[in-house]
Formats: structure tokens, sequence, C-alpha cells
């Protein structure tokens, strides 16, 4: 039994690191989108791999997490994840109700991993 919970904490870290994957993806795009020239190539290749790796790791995880809460975390990082990115490199609006919100993902995800 103790090779089982190692195991599902071990599917849990991957699920994470597979959210931040998702959110350096989505930063790719980002950057894509205000570079110019070739650049944006770099940036599109950047997005594919970090895509392909996000991907990989989160079918590693669901062999052992139930797939609905294994996705909706998975987002929830990328969510979050790509809204602080926004904030802090692209310069996108704090609101106030943003920051509620994106609270209140959090607490939703942090949850999630609770009751699974």
């Amino acid at each position: 039994m103790p090779t089982f919970v190692a195991k599902k904490k071990m599917n849990w870290i991957i699920l994470v690191i597979a959210g931040l994957f998702e959110v350096a993806f989505a930063f790719c795009l980002g950057k894509a989108k205000v570079v110019t020239g070739n650049d944006v190539y770099w940036w599109y290749g950047g997005f594919l791999v970090t895509l392909t790796i996000s991907m990989t790791l989160l079918m590693k995880a669901t062999q052992q997490l139930p797939i609905g809460t294994a996705y909706a975390v998975w987002t929830g990082i990328g969510a979050v994840g790509t809204v602080l990115v926004g904030i802090f490199i692209f310069k996108e609006p704090a609101s106030f109700w943003r920051i509620l919100f994106l609270i209140t993902l959090i607490s939703s995800i942090i949850g999630l991993k609770y009751v699974s």
C-alpha cells in the first residue's frame, strides 16, 4: 500500500509540473504575438515543445489520478499561471474582480486536490 500512496503523490507532482508547462506554452504564444521577424518561429517552436511536454506529463498523471480531477487541476494551474504571467510580464490589468476570481479559482484547485 505505501507504494500506491507514493505513486499517487508522484503523480500529483507530475500534474503540477504539467500545469507549469501549460503556463509556459501560453507564455510562448504571448511572446509570439509581440515579436517581429523570424523570432516568431522560435516562440512557436517553444510553444510546440512545451505543449508536448505538458500533454505527455498530463497523460502520465492521469494513469493514477481521476481524469476529471486531473484535467481540472491541470487547466486551473494553467489558467492561474497564465493570468499571473499576463499581469506581471505582459502588464495586463490586475483589477479587484480579476484578483478575487483568481483567488476563487486557486481555492477550487486546492479543494479538488483534497477531495481526490
